[in-house]
């Protein structure tokens, strides 16, 4: 026999051997994939080019420093016709975030409440519950949207029969009038106070714990925190004088002067994502807590503890480690949620993009500014979160 017939064997199951090697199969693959998405890219960014010299589109962002010329029912900054269409998308990008942060805060803690009143022993509490989750989460949020803002709140008297409410506020079918504050010289104690006094908190925190862990005396953290966080500013403002005064509404015989007004648009828009969501998150709350075993709750009762009292101190701090995960999707979904204002005509950052884009043109800057802005929010969300579960997570010893 030949060597060259002695050979071809061996050579076949070398490069069997190959073919069948998990690792270079997998090598090769990923190549492949990031070949196919190179590929994909370039023929994405030339058909675009093409189709905006073919129309006569000037790429690129200079029409962020032009003059947008059209008004923005509320802002938070100083904002005119006048202004640039960079800070009418500004303008969009910080009415978002107040949506998506007021709308975690309310979700949050009506979350909490309805997940926990659902296992209530009290049977009306837990079939309100129930009905209040079953109820919001089987509706599209579309339409929860359309119910405040048509079937609620335009159902509201006119401005002249406003509903007086409590601290200098009026309730009418044009929003919520509430007082303006206005900030004086050395108001700027306000936040150094209120950061230092978290800083503080977190120190005793963990203050606390060592000396629990060591001589197993507890120390009242949550009282001493509030009282730091809210006493520090308070005193740190009242040394400077008080800069801080107040505009308040006052009803005239045809409509409102002074204060600040809370379009519609936003009280629904926040209303109902807030309790929309809030019926998922009771979801996860009720799943959380259930998924800690039910001796944690025996044993807490053979110590001494109240049953409120168990619940605050055993069971949910074991559960959060069950239930963020899932709570991260939910903020999430919150926020991105909040681009269907437009539907109501709230100035959010889709809706002023949007009539940017209609006025310029610019629609593949515009709809990457929309994809960036989003992608960035989810991701501090994310890593937010992250960070928040492994505090939160239960360390073996």
């Amino acid at each position: 026999m030949t060597d060259h017939a002695l050979s071809a064997p061996a050579e076949r199951g070398t490069l069997s051997s190959y073919i069948y090697n998990p690792t270079v199969r997998a090598i090769f693959f990923q190549i492949l994939t990031a070949l196919l998405t190179v590929i994909f890219v370039i023929w994405v960014t030339g058909n675009t080019a093409e189709n905006l010299a073919r129309s006569g589109t000037a790429s690129g962002f200079d029409f962020l420093d032009s003059r947008a010329g059209f008004d923005i029912g509320q802002s938070m900054i100083e904002y005119s016709s006048d202004s640039t269409y960079g800070r009418a998308l500004l303008v969009g990008f910080l009415n978002t975030i107040l949506v998506a942060v007021t709308g975690i805060i309310t979700a949050t803690i009506v979350g909490f409440i309805i997940g926990i009143g659902r296992l209530s022993g009290n049977w009306l509490i837990a079939r309100l519950c129930t009905v209040y989750v079953e109820v919001f989460r089987n509706i599209p949020v579309l339409l929860v949207i359309f119910f405040w803002y048509s079937g609620v709140l335009s159902t509201l008297p006119q401005v002249r029969e406003s509903l007086e409410l409590p601290f200098g506020m009026f309730l009418n079918n044009r929003g919520l009038a509430i007082p303006k504050p206005s900030w004086g010289d050395g108001s700027i104690v306000l936040p150094i106070a209120f950061g230092v006094a978290i800083v503080a908190a977190i120190v005793m925190a963990r203050w606390a714990k060592a000396r629990q862990a060591a001589t197993g005396q507890q120390f009242p953290v949550g009282w001493a925190s509030l009282g730091l966080i809210v006493g520090l500013p308070v005193l740190a403002f009242a040394a400077v004088g008080w800069p801080l005064s107040f505009s308040f509404p006052e009803l005239g015989r045809f409509n409102l002067t002074g204060g600040a007004v809370l379009g519609p648009e936003f009280v629904a828009l926040y209303l109902a994502l807030s309790f929309y969501t809030a019926s998922f998150i009771a979801e996860t709350i009720r799943a959380g807590i259930r998924g800690v075993a039910k001796g944690q709750s025996e044993a807490s009762a053979a110590l001494g503890l109240q049953p409120s009292q168990a619940t605050r101190l055993v069971v949910v701090p074991q559960a959060m480690r069950i239930i963020i995960p899932p709570l991260t999707s939910q903020y999430l979904n919150l926020t991105k949620n909040s681009s269907l204002a437009a539907a109501i005509g709230f100035p959010d950052l889709v809706a002023t993009g949007g009539t940017t884009l209609n006025q310029t043109g610019q629609a593949v800057e515009v709809v990457s500014i929309w994809m960036v802005v989003y992608l960035s929010i989810s991701l501090a969300t994310s890593v937010f979160m992250n960070w928040f579960n492994a505090r939160m997570a239960l360390v073996e010893r």
